[in-house]
């Protein structure tokens, strides 16, 4: 599990998570998601490269939706990848995120 972070304004920045979001992965995610919550105004997360969820790792997710909503603040998934679908899908998350459901290009 790694996390890229682009910073694209003062206000806005972009992680992209990439490999498991599970038990194993979210006491080290969470560090790192919160602190961005908090300190951007608006954060778009791009789960494309996610290849493992579970619901510890929905449950990490929807804190840091619960958190920017609470600050006043913005947070977007802006890329899914099948796994992060299938598991909205299954647990009929995405009213709860409010965002599409974009899946990445076939070949990415």
């Amino acid at each position: 599990m790694t996390i890229e972070q682009e910073n694209l304004s003062e206000a806005t920045t972009r992680l992209q998570v990439q490999g498991a979001v599970t038990i194993y992965e979210v006491a080290t995610l969470q560090q790192d998601l919160l602190a961005a919550v908090q300190t951007f105004r608006r954060v778009e997360m791009d789960l494309s490269k996610v290849d493992d969820l579970d619901t510890a790792g929905i449950q990490l997710l929807m804190v840091c939706k619960q958190e920017s909503r609470r600050l006043g603040h913005e947070m977007s998934i802006i890329a899914h990848s099948n796994t992060v679908v299938g598991v909205f899908e299954f647990l009929n998350l995405a009213g709860f995120f409010g965002d599409p459901l974009v899946l990445p290009a076939k070949g990415d």
